[in-house]
């Protein structure tokens, strides 16, 4: 008889709508899932936490704007080098080491935050810059072995889990940190943090080795940075993996909508308490809510088809939110379109977990942190210079408009994404490992 705890085994999936929580049953999966649940409330409170630091030490928007860039380029930069070690090492190691890493780091930060002074502007920078980098390192490896742990049929409902939790995070993370902010401690903040790696170490240390198929020795960094490109090329030559980057970018660099809410707090909205907090609440409590509902999320087998749809409903509301003219009907909308974009991201994750071969996961989950980092970043400066221009409508209305053409436009220029069944991604990925050793 098969042990359902076993690596790699999928039990029964249920027949609900509440969240398929069967991928808890495997104990190797449920390490994994409890390291993304232990550090994720600290990792949203060092979130708040670093950019009120560099405002208390210099008075200076601008420095916060430019912490952001720090924070930036060392995810980008060691997303695409963390994918590609993540297919050159054992993952388990991997994942071991760079959590040791934040702990450390948060540690520092906790440290420097109690220092004379209130701390260092180019201290709070690197140290911020290398809790970026060992995340970047991290994710990929985290994101890699889900497949050999849970097998192919549990990866939807395993990845619906993980960024259930990290939705939760997003939402109670930063008002935790409000809170201890005003009690004048931010070294509490960073504590919190340092202890939630511990744990996540803990759980690791229980995992069994995960290597890439077909490696072994050592790792050799040259092999890693030559691997990215190998990545890149790989992915050239798989439509259906490039577009899951694709669609993405289309739907955020033209409808990421946090640039406009101070400008609506302060006008459309400024007779409604709180309305800041509420209009960046409302993505997250949109992804949450999908997030509980998502039993059906992992039983979808046209996962194309369903990603592409979800954009589209993630513009359409968009365009909503645009036109909203009060603030209910504008934190409403952007619900709806948080519950789109975490169908979305849930799907394509997944895609990308399953019909890329073990030996390039990595590598994919890599530039799926980038994407996922940058798309938004970019949507901010679109969204920003079109409302200063033209206002909030034109730019949100307009953004919406594009997305849902796109995602029409792309079912069908790119067919093989629109017909993608999660049925038929080991073919896929066989057929990609064939290449690979053709090449």
């Amino acid at each position: 008889m098969t042990d359902p705890a076993a690596p790699g085994t999928a039990p029964a999936r249920r027949r609900s709508w509440a969240i398929d929580t069967t991928p808890l049953r495997n104990k190797a999966y449920r390490r994994v899932f409890g390291g993304v649940a232990v550090t994720m409330l600290g990792q949203q409170m060092t979130l708040v936490a670093v950019p009120y630091q560099v405002y208390r030490l210099t008075g200076s928007s601008l420095m916060v704007g430019l912490t952001s860039v720090v924070a930036l380029v060392p995810l980008v930069v060691f997303g695409l080098l963390g994918g590609a070690i993540a297919d050159a090492m054992d993952r388990r190691r991997l994942m071991l080491v760079t959590s040791v890493g934040a702990a450390v780091t948060s540690a520092l930060l906790a440290v420097q935050a109690l220092l004379p002074g209130a701390g260092h502007l180019w201290v709070l920078w690197v140290l911020a810059a290398a809790v970026s980098g060992f995340a970047a390192v991290n994710q990929p490896a985290r994101s890699a072995v889900i497949p050999a742990i849970v097998g192919a049929d549990g990866v939807a409902a395993a990845n619906a889990l993980a960024m259930t939790v990290r939705q939760a995070g997003v939402i109670v993370g930063p008002l935790l940190a409000g809170l201890l902010i005003a009690l004048g401690d931010l070294s509490i903040l960073y504590t919190v943090d340092a202890l939630g790696f511990v744990a996540a170490v803990l759980l690791l240390r229980g995992l069994p080795p995960l290597p890439p198929q077909g490696v072994s020795g050592p790792l050799r960094l040259s092999s890693a940075v030559r691997g990215v490109g190998e990545g890149f090329a790989f992915l050239r030559t798989q439509p259906v993996l490039l577009m899951t980057f694709v669609v993405d970018v289309i739907a955020m660099l033209f409808a990421w909508p946090q640039a406009v809410f101070p400008e609506l707090s302060e006008t459309t909205y400024a007779m409604d308490a709180n309305s800041l907090g509420w209009l960046f609440a409302g993505v997250s409590i949109g992804s949450l809510l999908m997030g509980l509902t998502s039993g059906w999320v992992s039983r979808v087998d046209r996962q194309g088809a369903v990603v592409l749809v979800a954009i589209a409903v993630w513009g359409v509301a968009i365009i909503g939110f645009g036109l909203a003219s009060t603030l209910w009907l504008a934190v409403a909308c952007l619900a709806v379109a948080g519950a789109g974009d975490m169908v979305s991201a849930v799907l394509r994750s997944s895609m990308l977990q399953t019909a890329a071969p073990d030996e390039m996961r990595g590598r994919m989950q890599g530039v799926f942190i980038v994407v996922v980092a940058g798309g938004p970043r970019l949507g901010d400066l679109r969204a920003g210079v079109l409302a200063s221009s033209f206002g909030v409508s034109l730019a949100m209305v307009s953004g919406g408009v594009v997305i849902v053409v796109a995602m029409v436009l792309v079912a069908v220029a790119v067919p093989s994404f629109w017909l993608f069944r999660a049925s038929r991604a080991d073919e896929l990925a066989e057929s990609a490992r064939r290449r690979l050793a053709e090449d």
